[in-house]
């Protein structure tokens, strides 16, 4: 299920690299991984602690008991709010769930309830998502249902697009605060010939494709050539 649109602040940049090669094969600025990518800097779990603080992009189920016109799916937005009938903007971010919830029903109660009944659960948690950007049909952010790998990744994403050369994928994650990088060949994975790596909430990836190269040329002169898990 797609989640939301992907964030564009630097993806841009992201697919300039990329495609800094010979198009329809192998190449580019980011060398191929010969071993596996670390893992990515925490929060990598697909588990929700009871004690985790909401933040934004998360897709919040919010019930108001005996009360329908409040009781929905709320998306916190990127200034850390949501937006209820009745009690207008809540501020969300920051606040574990039952933080949340208490606060919900203490200001319907001031107003507009007599005791009210609030429950809440995190439908969805941007603590929990991958990007998939470039010459995919579907770009955008998905949630990660479990242990999933670039293949699935890229099938969630609805699979490459007829633009896209599968021999260059980029996958970025952020690895003790910096942001690393490696390509691999998903045509090669799906032969068998290499093994298909783990994908993880928070990683980037990107599918070489022929229109981002020609529109992107001018900014991949002004950066710096990449090597394998080096910052970004």
């Amino acid at each position: 299920m797609r989640i939301f649109p992907p964030r564009l602040s630097w993806l841009g940049l992201v697919l300039a690299v990329l495609v800094a090669g010979c198009a329809g094969g192998r190449g580019g600025s980011i060398p191929y991984a010969t071993e596996a990518m670390p893992l990515p800097d925490a929060p990598s779990a697909i588990v929700i602690p009871a004690d985790s603080k909401v933040t934004p992009g998360d897709l919040l189920t919010i019930t108001v008991f005996q009360a329908e016109r409040l009781s929905k799916d709320y998306r916190v937005d990127r200034a850390g709010n949501i937006a209820m009938p009745l009690i207008g903007t809540v501020a969300a971010v920051g606040k574990t769930v039952p933080e949340l919830r208490d606060d919900i029903a203490r200001r319907l109660g001031q107003r507009y309830m007599n005791n009210p009944d609030v429950s809440i659960s995190v439908k969805e948690s941007s603590n929990r998502l991958f990007t998939v950007e470039g010459s995919v049909r579907q770009p955008g952010m998905f949630e990660v249902p479990g242990p999933m790998t670039l293949v699935q990744a890229i099938a969630v994403a609805r699979g490459t697009d007829e633009n896209a050369n599968p021999r260059r994928v980029g996958i970025f994650r952020t690895v003790g605060g910096e942001r690393v990088a490696a390509a691999f060949d998903l045509t090669s994975i799906r032969r068998g010939e290499e093994p298909d790596p783990q994908v993880y909430a928070g990683d980037i990836i990107v599918v070489d494709g022929s229109p981002t190269r020609s529109t992107l040329t001018t900014v991949l002169q002004t950066l710096p050539i990449l090597a394998l898990f080096r910052p970004y």
